[in-house]
Order: structure tokens, then sequence, then C-alpha cells
């Protein structure tokens, strides 16, 4: 759950940037070299954030790897450049920065948890990584004995957990919505 935790504030950070950048150059940038000057601006951002978890975060670092460089290749950050803030003004692009990098955020948390209980039994585990050797104590040991599931925890197994997911959203959207009942019509004349 602390690596998704992780990857996920890597991503809103690099969404809000890239999109602020993005719009702030938006009337700068010819329309023939704009998705170049996207991805550079984009693969710069995540550059940062790269260099800045090795200084801050390194254990952490090591740990997620090669998944921060490959943020820059997330269709989502260029597409979001290319369709909201490309045409927006920098508000409204940093807003949407920030929502997506949040969605993001949630399904990449929610994923790691779900791979973390299924795959070691266990929850924040390695949380000194990311918030200090004082929240060793928030790992949660949900069963001691438990033998663990490889699967869940390699990478095929975010496949399958992302598949969960949305196997769980869309049971949630097509369960009917509870209808209030009826009010009793009023009687005639009041």
């Amino acid at each position: 759950m602390v690596n998704g935790i992780g990857l996920g504030i890597a991503t809103l950070i690099t969404l809000v940037l890239s999109n602020t950048i993005v719009s702030l150059i938006r009337g700068f940038v010819r329309k023939e070299v704009r998705l170049p000057v996207f991805v550079l601006i984009i693969a710069s951002v995540v550059t940062i954030i790269e260099l800045a978890m090795k200084a801050l975060f390194y254990d952490l670092y090591l740990v997620l790897g090669i998944f921060i460089p490959l943020i820059v290749t997330n269709c989502a950050i260029i597409g979001r450049a290319e369709g909201f803030a490309s045409r927006n003004p920098v508000g409204p692009s940093a807003l949407d920065g920030l929502m997506m990098g949040t969605g993001f955020l949630v399904v990449l948390a929610l994923l790691g948890g779900l791979r973390e209980i299924i795959g070691f039994g266990t929850l924040f585990a390695n949380a000194e990584l990311m918030f200090g050797e004082g929240a060793q104590s928030l790992t949660v040991v949900l069963n001691q004995d438990y033998p663990g599931f490889l699967l869940a925890v390699l990478p095929p197994g975010a496949f399958f957990g992302l598949a969960i997911l949305i196997v769980a959203k869309n049971w949630l959207d097509l369960r009917p919505a509870e209808k209030p009942e009826p009010a009793a019509p009023l009687p005639e004349g009041a």
C-alpha cells in the first residue's frame, strides 16, 4: 500500500505541475510541436520528482525503481495535457491535475492495499519508507499465520487486482438505486 501511495503522490504532483506548465505556455507552442513539447515538460517534471524522491525517500525510491520514470509514458497524463490543459487557463488546469491525480492516488492506494492484504496478510508494511521510523507502528498484521499468496504481489497480480476493482465499481454502478416511496396522494380539496 505504501508503494501505491508513493507512486500515486508522484503521479498527482506530475499531473498538477505538468497541467499548470502546459496551460502557462499554451499560447506560445505551435500545433506542429505541441505533443513533443508536452512530453518534454512531463519528462522534466518526472525527473525532478525522481531526484527529489531519491534525495528524500531513498528506500522508497529503490522499491519503486523503474515505475517512477514510467510515469512519463502514462497516456492519461499526456492526454490531460493535450485535451484539457492546452485549452484552458492555469487555475482550472491545475485543479484538473489535482482531481485526476487524486483519482490516480486513490486507485493506486486501493490496488496496493488489496495486493498487500492478499499477498502478505498485512497493511501498511514498510510505512517507515515514506513516513519515517515512527511509522513502523502503522503496520497492521491481519493474520500472523497467513502463508501469503505470491501471485498477488507479482506484476500479474496487479492486473488481477485491477480487474477486481473494475468489477466492484461496475457492480456498484449497476445496482438499482433505491427509489423513495411515493408520497400518498393528497385528499381532494386539500
